[in-house]
């Protein structure tokens, strides 16, 4: 496997939105209603991907040469942690976990994330602790639920 990971440019915004708006499509109807899967949608949208592209807080995995995931790392909070359905269960997943792990590492003593349920289970047992719990009203009467999870630096 000829894994990179590497900070995602102005023309990878195609990419990165890509990746992000897959994943919530295909994967989280299977834990969200509706109205929480569009909330997802809108919440990383077109103008926050291109800014955080620009600020270069972006990165993505690519495999081979095929672009498979994405993480944003803002401060201390790893962010649009994704990677597309065809490519999940080869370790990307982690390796970007990882990769943004270290980076938080080497400036602060706490990492920070808003957890989907669908990675709730990964981020446990990747020794992450929920510190809130929030639930937002969306569309058609749904709620989005999320936990806030931290870890402490070693």
């Amino acid at each position: 496997m000829s894994m990179e990971i590497r900070k995602a440019e102005e023309k990878d915004f195609e990419i990165v939105k890509r990746i992000t708006q897959t994943t919530i499509r295909t994967v989280y109807p299977k834990y969200y209603p509706a109205g929480a899967v569009e909330f997802f949608s809108q919440h990383h949208s077109d103008e926050r991907i291109l800014r955080d592209i620009e600020a270069g807080i972006v990165y993505v995995l690519t495999d081979e040469g095929t672009c498979a995931g994405t993480v944003t790392v803002a401060g201390n909070e790893i962010n649009r942690l994704f990677v597309l359905p065809e490519h999940q269960h080869k370790g990307f997943g982690r390796a970007l976990l990882s990769f943004a792990e270290e980076k938080i590492k080497a400036s602060y003593d706490t990492i920070r994330m808003d957890a989907s349920l669908p990675a709730k289970k990964i981020y446990l047992l990747r020794g992450y602790k929920e510190t809130e719990y929030h639930i937002i009203p969306t569309e058609n009467g749904d709620f989005l639920c999320y936990d806030v999870m931290e870890k402490r630096t070693e």
